[in-house]
């Protein structure tokens, strides 16, 4: 069975990715008005507006760190677990983070979906403490 504390990094993970998402694709707004004549220079400038927008680097930084951690908890924590969980709670913090900015993240559908996504997740910690022989 999963620890309290595998769980507990999977789910931050889940935390810092889908939180940041919302924030990387604000940060990103106004990236589509760079404009440069070869591609290359194109692709340079385009990381340059990137590294020095604050509004894209912050929320980047975090969401690396959840990698850093989810990295970290693939060491002791089942893919089975770590991947469905890790991924589909993401989303869920994705779409809440995105109603709390004002996002339309979708009606009734949009939160029966997640709430039925929570029920899986809880499913597959439950499950990943039953050891098959």
């Amino acid at each position: 069975m999963a620890s309290l504390g595998e769980v507990a990094a999977l789910i931050l993970v889940a935390v810092l990715w889908g939180t940041t998402n919302p924030f990387l694709k604000r940060g990103t707004e106004g990236l589509e008005q760079v404009k440069r004549e070869s591609r290359l220079q194109q692709m340079l400038a385009e990381i340059k507006f990137l590294c020095l927008n604050y509004k894209y680097m912050l929320p980047f930084i975090v969401n690396q760190c959840g990698s850093i951690i989810y990295y970290i908890a693939l060491a002791s924590t089942e893919l089975t677990l770590a991947v469905p969980l890790c991924n589909s709670l993401a989303l869920v913090f994705t779409m809440a983070t995105g109603k709390v900015l004002g996002e339309n993240i979708g009606g009734t559908r949009a939160v029966l979906g997640m709430l039925l996504t929570i029920l899986g997740i809880a499913i597959c910690i439950a499950a990943s403490g039953h050891k098959h022989p």
